[in-house]
């Protein structure tokens, strides 16, 4: 199998399980937050959203990974509505599998720019990097659900 084909798969588990392990949470919950100064709801998700372009972009920019964290931060606070984090899910994870899945074995094995992030590594690595990020996100996500009595499913597989 191709290395674009593998990451494409991984990229649609990794869409799978935050959207199965999330999925209970509702609008009514898109404020809620377990302390002050801390993410909501929506703004987790938007973030989780966030870092799935930011890896994209970072893997394939010569100039590697924008690191101007505050900006980014900015725009994930804004976010009010899950719905609305919700499709910006979606739409960085076609994103995503668009880009990985039209490169070549090649093009994924080029070494990521030096740097801080992931540097000399090959850009196929950021795909390990956003499972985990991902996984983080939607297990802080299931506590949140459960600070609000709602119960997660399980995020592996429709029970």
């Amino acid at each position: 199998m191709a290395l674009a084909q593998q990451a494409v798969a991984e990229l649609d588990s990794v869409q799978d399980f935050f959207n199965r392990s999330t999925r209970n949470l509702q609008e009514a919950q898109s404020g809620f937050a377990p302390a002050p100064g801390m993410m909501t709801a929506a703004q987790q998700i938007a973030h989780a959203a966030q870092t799935v372009d930011w890896f994209v972009a970072g893997a394939f920019d010569p100039a590697g990974f924008s690191q101007d964290f505050e900006a980014q931060m900015k725009v994930v606070s804004a976010c009010t509505s899950i719905a609305a984090a919700r499709r910006w899910f979606e739409q960085a994870m076609a994103s995503a599998k668009a880009t990985f899945g039209g490169k070549s074995d090649a093009e994924l094995l080029t070494p990521l720019p030096p740097g801080p992030i992931m540097g000399g590594a090959p850009r196929m690595a950021v795909i390990s990097a956003l499972v985990d990020h991902t996984a983080h996100h939607r297990g802080a996500l299931t506590v949140y659900a459960r600070l609000n009595g709602v119960v997660p499913p399980m995020p592996y597989m429709d029970m």
